[in-house]
């Protein structure tokens, strides 16, 4: 896009005058912090000083003992040149080798503000001669030829501050004079950008360096809002029908239950006649389950059905749900099992008890439906890590990793506007998903410890003592 070239252009001009002005500004640090530096005493002090503690004794020159340890302690050798012979009458005991004993009028004028074989070396006159001092060769770098004009020295401190004030003030300057108009143009745009996500309609005006990205936010914007309304209707449309669907059905289904369990009473037909209304009675009920699941789903979807949460114990709740389910089967043909340790009676969550107890009942109703031969069914509630995890699972006939697979992770045909010719499975656990949704929840499918089938839902829990009921 243009402006984004632009922008890109403008923001690299930036760089490179900033670049520029802060390396003059560094140039200019450096050599002050140079010009300033000083690690401990003076060398030219120290000369001078060695120079004042030399004393001519009879027997020669001798050092007094304390200036003598400081120079060995700085790895420091000394001599001294006679002014009459230019020769060294004295030295210190670390010597080089490659220093010379003896020295010209020239000589002496160059280590006087230089070096003797590479040593940097500092001057301190005497009495009747000139003391020499000599560094490590790495201690000192010395400027051999220096010369700075006076006035420039003079305001040299006035002439660094006002330089650094220009600069700062110049940067200052180019910075706000860009940037300014970028900032501009960029705040309703991110403004725009940002307000997408949320569904509101937004409108950019289109001018300035980034015309060109706030048009296609308008567009973008545009799309978006027609994309919602157009879901919103497809939406409503969808829970309109299921819900009249629903509504026209139970009529003429409660009028086949009702004559159904008239007819299966009657001692006039015979016992494969009654047996043959029996089934349809069943199918009736299952009829109307479904039509239950099918408007229950679809609020749950659209958010037409209140959750009215409030303090609960889970694990009375669910132990609830397993007793009435005990009571209810007459031929025995599915055992279920209470494994909640006894140690756990208390699991409180904020929950829509009815909704949970839907749920619990989704799940033991569905180890039902697919294990036509009958099994056992293990009840669990745990509290793990915060939270209160609920257990059923069977020791039925199960399924396989690919069907696994689909379950936790393919959409329901009713939620999903892709391949809707093909179920993938009921309404029995796309509720109990639902259900954990408007909880906070997570529902975890998976297979059983006992070979079955086992969905595990999983709901915030607060903390509490064990002996809540």
């Amino acid at each position: 896009m243009k402006s984004i070239l632009k922008l890109i252009r403008r923001f690299a001009g930036i760089l490179l005058v900033s670049f520029i002005l802060i390396m003059i500004l560094n140039i200019i640090a450096v050599v002050k912090i140079a010009s300033d530096q000083a690690t401990g005493r003076s060398p030219w002090t120290t000369a001078v000083e060695t120079a004042e503690n030399l004393q001519k004794t009879e027997n020669g020159y001798t050092l007094s003992e304390d200036m003598a340890l400081e120079l060995r302690k700085e790895e420091i050798w000394a001599v001294y040149i006679d002014d009459d012979t230019h020769k060294v009458v004295w030295h210190t005991e670390n010597l080089p080798d490659d220093i010379p004993l003896e020295y010209s009028i020239s000589e002496i004028a160059f280590l006087t503000r230089g070096y003797v074989k590479d040593y940097p070396t500092f001057t301190g006159g005497a009495e009747d001669g000139l003391v020499v001092l000599g560094y490590p060769k790495d201690r000192y770098w010395k400027e051999m030829y220096p010369s700075w004009d006076y006035y420039f020295i003079k305001n040299l401190p006035r002439t660094i501050f006002i330089v650094l004030v220009c600069n700062i003030a110049l940067i200052f300057f180019i910075y706000m004079v860009t940037n300014m108009g970028i900032l501009k143009t960029v705040k309703p745009i991110a403004e725009g950008i940002q307000a997408l996500p949320m569904g509101d309609r937004v409108h950019v005006k289109e001018k300035g360096l980034l015309s060109e990205l706030a048009s296609k936010i308008n567009r973008t914007s545009e799309i978006l809002q027609s994309q919602k309304h157009q879901l919103k209707k497809k939406d409503t449309a969808r829970a309109n029908w299921i819900a009249g669907v629903s509504h026209d059905i139970r009529t003429p289904l409660s009028m086949v239950m009702g004559y159904a369990s008239q007819l299966e009473q009657n001692c006039r037909l015979t016992e494969g006649e009654r047996n043959k209304v029996a089934v349809i009675l069943k199918q009736s009920e299952k009829m109307k389950k479904l039509i239950s699941d099918l408007n229950l789903a679809s609020k749950l979807e659209y958010n037409m059905q209140p959750v009215k949460t409030s303090r609960e114990n889970v694990v009375a709740l669910v132990r609830q749900v397993v007793v009435d389910f005990i009571n209810m089967d007459i031929e025995n043909r599915y055992s279920i099992e209470w494994v909640t340790e006894d140690t756990v009676t208390g699991c409180i969550a904020n929950v829509d008890r009815e909704l949970l107890k839907r749920a619990v009942c989704n799940l033991i109703q569905n180890c039902m439906n697919h294990n036509k031969n009958g099994c056992t069914i293990y009840v669990t509630v745990k509290k793990e890590k915060g939270e209160c995890a609920i257990c059923v699972e069977d020791d039925g006939v199960g399924v396989s990793d690919e069907q696994i697979e689909q379950l936790n992770h393919t959409p329901h045909y009713m939620v999903c506007d892709e391949n809707t010719t093909t179920q993938r499975h009921g309404l029995g656990l796309l509720i109990v998903r639902q259900i954990m949704d408007s909880h906070g929840g997570e529902t975890v499918i998976g297979h059983s410890v006992h070979g079955g089938f086992c969905v595990e839902m999983l709901l915030p829990s607060e903390t509490v003592s064990n002996d809540f009921c």
